[in-house]
C-alpha cells in the first residue's frame, strides 16, 4: 500500500473509535482533517487532544475517570481507554448478564459481544463520553442566533465552576472582615466599661475562628484563581496557534514581525486574567456593605469616603485617554522592533556581506529608545494612579479619625465606633483602590485583545462546519477553468484566464519567464491560494469541495525555495510520514545522491540540519526537498525548479531517477533547465499570466525555435 495511503489510515486507534463514533451517528468526518494540525504523540491522537479532535467532527466530549459499574448507560456509546493504549467503543452494557457490546477499532466497526470479567481486565479506568451536537439544516441556520463559543469568553466559561468558588470565597471573606471591627467597637463599648473579661474571651475565640476560616478562605481564593488562569492559558495559547497555522494563505499579514508582535500580546491578557482581577471585582460591591456599618455607626463618618471614592476613581477615568494612546503606541512599537529582529535574524548573511549592520542596528536602537519612554510614561501615570489610590485611602483614614474626635467630644459617637469606623474605612476603600489599579492595566490588556481578536477573525483553511468530499486518494487530474489569481495587495494579476486540462498520469512541463506566473499556478494546485476568478479541479471535483489536507497528503511538492525544519535529516525527509519504514526511506535517499552525504558524516540520517538547514548546501536542500516529496508515493507531484541548486552530476542522477519515480504519476514541472524536459511529454508556456502556448514536447519545441511562441525564457 502506498504511504500517503496508509497514512489516511494514521491517527491511532483513538482517532478510529471516533471515526467510529461519527459513522455510528451519521456525521461525516475525514480523518486528516480532524488531527490537522493538532499535538499529536508519535503521530497518535491522544486522550488530552482528543476533545480539540471531537470539536472538529461537531462532537462534545469529557474524559472521566469511572468504574466499569459507574458508566452511565444513557451515555452510550463512550470510548473505553484500555491497556497498552488501546481502545474500544462500548455500545451497550449489561451488568446483570455480564456482557458488553464492543466495537474495536482494528475490526471495522463490526461490533461483538464479551464478557464484562474480560473487558474489566483490559479496561484501565477512564471513559470518555462524547455526543453529537445538535446540527441546524443550512435553510433553518439563519433562523437562530449563532450559538458558536467566542475564542476566549468561552474558554473562560468553561471554568465557570472554579470562578464560582472564587466569589463564594471572596463573599464569605468581606463578611469574616466585619468581625474584627466589630469585635473592637464592642470590647471598648461594652466589654472595657463593665470588666466583663468572660465576654471577652468568648468574643476572643469567635474571632479565632473567623480570622482562621479566613485565611483559610484567601488561600482557597489564591489557589482558585491561579488554577482557572492556568487552564485558560493553556487552552487558550493552544487554540491561537491552532488559528494562526490554519490561516488562509492570502490573509496572512505582510509583516511576519509585527504579526508575531501580535501574538505575543497575548502576555498582556494572560497576566490580567491571572491576576486579582476577578476578587477586585467582587470585592467592589462589598464596599456598600462597609459603608453602610460605618453609616450605621455615624452617617457623617460617610462623607470622607465618598469624597475619597470619586477622587480615585475620577483620576483613575481621566488617566484612561493617555493610557489608550499610550498602550497603542507602545503595541506599534514593539511590532516594529520585532519585525526588524526578525528580517536582520533571517537575512543575517545578507546583512553581513552588504555591511548594513549599522542601519539595522540604528532602527533597532530609535525602536528601543522610543520604547523605553513610551514604557516609562505608562509606569510613570499607572503609578501615579496607584500611589494616589494608596495616598488617598490613608488620607480617608485620618479624615475618618479628625471628623470621629470631633464627634466623640460632642458624644454622638464612642471610642469604640471611632476605632471600628476606622477599620472599616481601610477596607471600603481597598476595593476602591483595587479597582483603580485595575484602569491602569486594562488599556494594555484590552489593546492586545483587539489585536488577538484581528487574528482569531482571519479566514481558516477549515471550518468545524464544513462538509467537504471525502477523497482519501485522488487519481491526479487537474483543470483548470476560467482562473484569474492577484496576489493580496498586488495592483496586477500573476494569473489571466487560465485554461489547462492535465489528466491523470501525464507529465507536463511550464515554462516562462520570470514572475510569468508559473509557481503560482502549482501554489494553486497546492491549494494554498484561492483563485479569484474560476475554479480548479481535481479529479473533476471544485478544490473547494475538498478537504485540504487530504488533498496536500496525495501531492508531493517541491518548492523553489526549500523549507527545512531544525532537527535531523531523517526528521525532515519523513516529516509527513514519521512511520515510515527503513528501507523506503534508504532508497529514497539513494535516488536523491544523499547517500553520499550521509555516508560522510558520523551521525549518519540523524545528522543536525540546523535551523531552516543552515549547515546544508543549497544543493543538500534541494535534495532533501526532492526526497520528501517522493517518501508518500504520491500520485501528484509538483516540482518547482527541482534542480536548481545542484550539480550536473546530481541532476542528472536525480533526474534519471525521477524519470523512475513518476511513471503512472501526474507530474507538474517548473523548470528553466532544458535537460529537466526529457521528464515531460507536453510542454505549457506561460506569458506575463497567461497561456501562450501548450502543446506535445516536440510542437511547442518547434515554435519556440522559429520564434512562433516568445516568453519562454
Amino acid at each position: 500500500m502506498p504511504t500517503h495511503q496508509r497514512q489516511s489510515e494514521s491517527g491511532g486507534p483513538l482517532l478510529t473509535a471516533l471515526m467510529t463514533l461519527c459513522a455510528y451517528h451519521g456525521r461525516a468526518a475525514h480523518r486528516d482533517t480532524l488531527i490537522s494540525g493538532l499535538p499529536l504523540t508519535d503521530g497518535k491522537l491522544t486522550p488530552s487532544v482528543f476533545d480539540r479532535a471531537a470539536r472538529r467532527a461537531q462532537f462534545s466530549s469529557r474524559l472521566l475517570q469511572r468504574s466499569l459499574a459507574e458508566i452511565n448507560t444513557a451515555l452510550l456509546p463512550a470510548i473505553l481507554l484500555l491497556e497498552n493504549e488501546e481502545v474500544c467503543v462500548v455500545t451497550r452494557l449489561d451488568l446483570d448478564k455480564g456482557l458488553a457490546e464492543v466495537i474495536y477499532p482494528e475490526l471495522d466497526d463490526a461490533a461483538v459481544e464479551v464478557p464484562i470479567e474480560q473487558l474489566q481486565a483490559q479496561y484501565v479506568g477512564h471513559v470518555i463520553y462524547c455526543r453529537p451536537n445538535f446540527k441546524l439544516e443550512r435553510q433553518h441556520a439563519d433562523f437562530g442566533t449563532d450559538r458558536k463559543q467566542h475564542w476566549f469568553w468561552g474558554i473562560i466559561r468553561q471554568n465557570r465552576r472554579l470562578y464560582g468558588d472564587v466569589i463564594v470565597a471572596a463573599v464569605l471573606i468581606n463578611l469574616f472582615a466585619v468581625a474584627m471591627p466589630l469585635f473592637v467597637l464592642n470590647v471598648w463599648d461594652r466589654v472595657l466599661p463593665n470588666a466583663a473579661t468572660e465576654t471577652l474571651w468568648a468574643m476572643a475565640l469567635g474571632l479565632v475562628i473567623v480570622l482562621v476560616a479566613s485565611l483559610v478562605l484567601k488561600s482557597l481564593r489564591a489557589w482558585f484563581v491561579d488554577l482557572a488562569a492556568s487552564r485558560a492559558d493553556i487552552r487558550l495559547s493552544s487554540r491561537i496557534m491552532e488559528r494562526v497555522l490554519a490561516m488562509k494563505m492570502q490573509d496572512r499579514p505582510e509583516a511576519s514581525g509585527a504579526f508575531a508582535a501580535n501574538i505575543q500580546s497575548f502576555e498582556s491578557v494572560r497576566s490580567f486574567i491571572g491576576s486579582m482581577t476577578l476578587v477586585a471585582l467582587v470585592d467592589f460591591p462589598f464596599v456598600l456593605l462597609f459603608v453602610g456599618i460605618i453609616a450605621w455607626i455615624n452617617l457623617l463618618l460617610v462623607i470622607p469616603i465618598v469624597v475619597g471614592a470619586v477622587i480615585v476613581l475620577g483620576y483613575a477615568l481621566i488617566s484612561q485617554r493617555n493610557m489608550h494612546k499610550l498602550a497603542e503606541a507602545g503595541m506599534q512599537g514593539s511590532a516594529q522592533r520585532n519585525s526588524t529582529l526578525i528580517e536582520s535574524l533571517g537575512n543575517l548573511e545578507a546583512v553581513k556581506s552588504f555591511n548594513v549592520q549599522g542601519d539595522v542596528q540604528a532602527k533597532w536602537e530609535e525602536s528601543t529608545i522610543f520604547l523605553s519612554r513610551n514604557a516609562a510614561k505608562m509606569r510613570l501615570l499607572s503609578s501615579s494612579v496607584t500611589n494616589g489610590a494608596g495616598f488617598m485611602q490613608h488620607f480617608v483614614g485620618m479624615s475618618i479619625v479628625i471628623v470621629g474626635v470631633y464627634l466623640a467630644i460632642d458624644g454622638q459617637l464612642t471610642r469604640g465606633g471611632l476605632i471600628a469606623a476606622y477599620l472599616l474605612s481601610s477596607r471600603a476603600m481597598a476595593p476602591i483602590s483595587q479597582a483603580a489599579g485595575l484602569l491602569a492595566h486594562y488599556h494594555q490588556a484590552a489593546k492586545s485583545m483587539e489585536l488577538l481578536e484581528t487574528i482569531m477573525e482571519r479566514p481558516v483553511e477549515y471550518q468545524e462546519s464544513d462538509d467537504k468530499i471525502d477523497r482519501p486518494v485522488i487519481r491526479g487530474d487537474i483543470e483548470f477553468r476560467n482562473v484569474s489569481f492577484a496576489y493580496p495587495g498586488a495592483q496586477q494579476q500573476a494569473l489571466t484566464d487560465i485554461n489547462l486540462n492535465i489528466s491523470a498520469g501525464e507529465h507536463v512541463a511550464i515554462l516562462g519567464k520570470n514572475g510569468s506566473g508559473k509557481t503560482t499556478l502549482e501554489k494553486l494546485i497546492m491549494g494554498l491560494y484561492q483563485p479569484t476568478q474560476g475554479s480548479v479541479l481535481i479529479d473533476g471535483i471544485d478544490m473547494r469541495q475538498l478537504d485540504i489536507t487530504q488533498l496536500r497528503r496525495n501531492i508531493g511538492y517541491v518548492p523553489q525555495e526549500v523549507s527545512l525544519f531544525q532537527g535531523s535529516l531523517k526528521h525532515n525527509i519523513v516529516l509527513t510520514s514519521p512511520d515510515e519504514d527503513t528501507e523506503r526511506l534508504l532508497r529514497i535517499v539513494r535516488l536523491t545522491g544523499l547517500d553520499s552525504t550521509i555516508r560522510h558524516h558520523p551521525e549518519g540520517i540523524n545528522m543536525p540540519v540546523g535551523e531552516r538547514g543552515q549547515q546544508l548546501s543549497g544543493g543538500q536542500r534541494q535534495s532533501v526537498g526532492i526526497a520528501r516529496a517522493l517518501i508518500n508515493e504520491p500520485p501528484l507531484l509538483l516540482l518547482d525548479e527541482p534542480t536548481a541548486s545542484l550539480d550536473h552530476t546530481s541532476e542528472e542522477q536525480i533526474k534519471k531517477n525521477l524519470a523512475i519515480e513518476s511513471q503512472d504519476r501526474t507530474l507538474v514541472l517548473v523548470t528553466h533547465r532544458s535537460s529537466l524536459l526529457e521528464l515531460a511529454q507536453r510542454l505549457v508556456v506561460i506569458d506575463r499570466g497567461r497561456i501562450v502556448a501548450d502543446g506535445s514536447k516536440e510542437t511547442v519545441m518547434e515554435a519556440l525555435r522559429q520564434g512562433r511562441v516568445s516568453g519562454a525564457r
